[in-house]
């Protein structure tokens, strides 16, 4: 397995349209079969800064999501409503062991 954390930093204005356009990625997203989990999480003590943990089951499959309309569809939606660039770090599960989630 190999997960995946977005960190991002929504503008203020712009946090219950980026929350909405990231829970319909994800919604999207749990349908592929690449896709173990897919959680759209918010900070409690920065409501502006959001993570996106990505959890996929082999390192081939972000780029098959990366290719989906969906994903296109919330990268172009997103993309002027964060303060910053996105930051990705990727990490790899070693337990549960043999997990299939």
């Amino acid at each position: 397995m190999l997960i995946v954390l977005v960190h991002v930093h929504v503008k203020p204005d712009c946090l219950e349209a980026f929350r909405t356009a990231s829970l319909e990625n994800a919604r999207n997203s749990i349908q592929e079969p690449g896709i173990a989990r897919f959680d759209v999480l918010q900070d409690n003590e920065d409501p502006n800064r959001f993570i996106l943990n990505e959890v996929y089951r082999t390192e081939d499959d972000p780029a098959a999501h990366k290719e989906t309309a969906h994903y296109k569809k919330w990268r172009e939606t997103v993309e002027d409503m964060m303060a910053e660039p996105r930051q990705a770090v990727k990490l790899t599960n070693h337990f549960p062991e043999d997990s299939e989630w």
